[in-house]
């Protein structure tokens, strides 16, 4: 009976860390795959033979085996890099090695005709913020004035264009790519969004180099990270205007700004339902700006978004138990 729930992440995730017993205590077996001990820590098999095909994983640290078919349900939460035997593969060694890897491990997950939060198919469909802003435009949300150029002209021409700040964010990661790399390795730590001065559109032609995503600026009088798993949507109000150090970007966790719960005005919650609809994901994080004027506006979409923090904060929320309960009913 394909009742197990297979969950594809990191040994750092600690959202899989506190699911797993959940899903235990309401009677579902998980098993856990860590991207980053893989294949170092595991055995796999992948069977056809007389049309009928067989495949299992084994985590050899417990011995303990998954057969495939009784996957009912797979949360595809956090990737990681390959880990291998052997340390000291070379350069192509090393190229081939995850290459095959990923033709082998994604060659099992995707036979699995079952319920999927979410499918990678869907998530990477889902994670270009171009093509998110256009989409919600379409579906009636507000988006501020944006521009993704390496044409310093481009740049001059769009912060001309409109009256007030305007702010440079990174399309994929606030970490600038030290995401993978130990703490060592890292040579910044990071850029949050981040308002754009004088001294910046001096350094303009540092923007050929790559393209960089710039956005008017909106006034916020809160923020909205709106969580959605199945069809229930959880809405924090962020208060990320009560102090300095989140006025422009509310992901500074230092400071104590409060969040709430809140309920949406009936169109934007269906709105929201829709939009994480129309990629085909079960579970989405959007993150909104209500203006003092209480326009609502979009800024993006984050397919596998965090979401413990915000129930660390907001605890009645229970989104660990919501989440559960809806990969248990996939697997029905």
């Amino acid at each position: 009976m394909a009742n197990k729930v297979l969950i594809v992440s990191n040994s750092a995730d600690l959202h899989v860390d506190l699911l797993i017993p959940i899903l235990q205590a309401k009677g579902c077996a998980a098993f856990r795959l860590d991207l980053d001990a893989f294949p170092r820590d595991y055995q796999t098999s992948q069977w056809f033979a007389g049309g009928v095909l067989r495949q299992w994983i084994r985590h050899l640290p417990t011995g303990v085996t998954l057969d495939l078919a009784e996957v009912g349900a797979v949360w595809s939460r956090k990737p990681a890099d390959f880990s291998f035997l052997s340390p000291d593969l070379g350069i192509q060694e090393r190229i081939y090695a995850r290459a095959e890897t990923e033709q082998s491990l994604f060659g099992m997950l995707y036979t699995l005709d079952c319920f999927w939060m979410s499918h990678p198919l869907a998530l990477r469909g889902a994670m270009w913020k171009g093509e998110q802003l256009q989409r919600a435009a379409r579906m009636g949300f507000l988006i501020p004035a944006s521009l993704t150029s390496n044409s310093p002209a481009e740049v001059k021409a769009f912060r001309a264009s409109f009256d007030g700040p305007m702010i440079f964010k990174a399309l994929s990661s606030p970490n600038l790519g030290g995401d993978g790399l130990a703490e060592a390795d890292r040579v910044n730590a990071g850029v949050g969004t981040t308002l754009v001065d004088q001294a910046m559109l001096e350094q303009l032609e540092s923007v050929g180099e790559l393209a960089c995503h710039f956005q008017q600026y909106i006034p916020k009088q809160y923020e909205l990270r709106v969580t959605i798993i199945g069809e229930r949507v959880f809405a924090a109000k962020i208060h990320s205007q009560d102090d300095q150090r989140t006025a422009i970007d509310s992901r500074d966790m230092s400071a104590a700004i409060g969040y709430e719960a809140t309920v949406l005005p009936d169109a934007v919650r269906e709105r929201c339902l829709a939009f994480v609809r129309s990629y085909d994901l079960p579970y989405s994080a959007l993150d909104l700006i209500v203006t003092p004027g209480q326009d609502v506006v979009f800024l993006e979409n984050n397919p596998v978004g965090q979401f413990l923090y915000i129930e660390q904060l907001i605890p009645e929320f229970a989104m660990l138990d919501a989440l559960a309960d809806r990969l248990i009913e996939g697997c029905a």
